[in-house]
């Protein structure tokens, strides 16, 4: 339901919030995440405009987090990089479909329900070490 650029932003803030450091270098993510080097420039650069992460230049600079993992959630670093994807019109290009068909506004409901974990959900919550092991997925770090 998301996109690979939503995901790779979710990875670097969930590493960040998850990280002491007071800056992380680029290097840094994109080693413990696993994302590519050159994406990962792009994805910081949006969530930097959108004021997610802030960003130091120089010997110690980096990356970090504007806010806590416990007021950030999913929905504000989606939004950062992506739109979020909803049906406004019939995409079958029926005139007669004013209102969206029966597909469309159930598939669009859908969309709303996720809109609705995305923003219920914060990045604490996805912190390793919140969650138990048998329930899902470890960090991707690198071994």
């Amino acid at each position: 339901m998301i996109n690979a650029t939503a995901e790779y932003a979710l990875r670097a803030v969930v590493f960040l919030a998850g990280d002491d450091t007071e800056f992380v270098s680029r290097d840094r993510i994109a080693r413990e995440t696993k994302i590519p080097s050159d994406y990962l420039v792009r994805v910081l650069m949006s969530l930097d405009e959108a004021g997610v992460v802030s960003s130091q230049r120089g010997r110690s600079g980096g990356y970090r987090l504007n806010h806590s993992a416990t007021d950030l959630t999913v929905y504000d670093v989606i939004a950062a990089v992506s739109a979020l994807p909803r049906i406004d019109k019939c995409p079958l290009g029926i005139e007669e479909h004013i209102d969206l068909c029966p597909l469309h506004a159930r598939l669009d409901q859908v969309a709303a329900l996720a809109d609705a974990a995305y923003r219920a959900t914060s990045i604490a919550e996805l912190l390793p070490g919140k969650r138990k092991a048998k329930q899902g997925c470890s960090f991707p770090h690198s071994g």
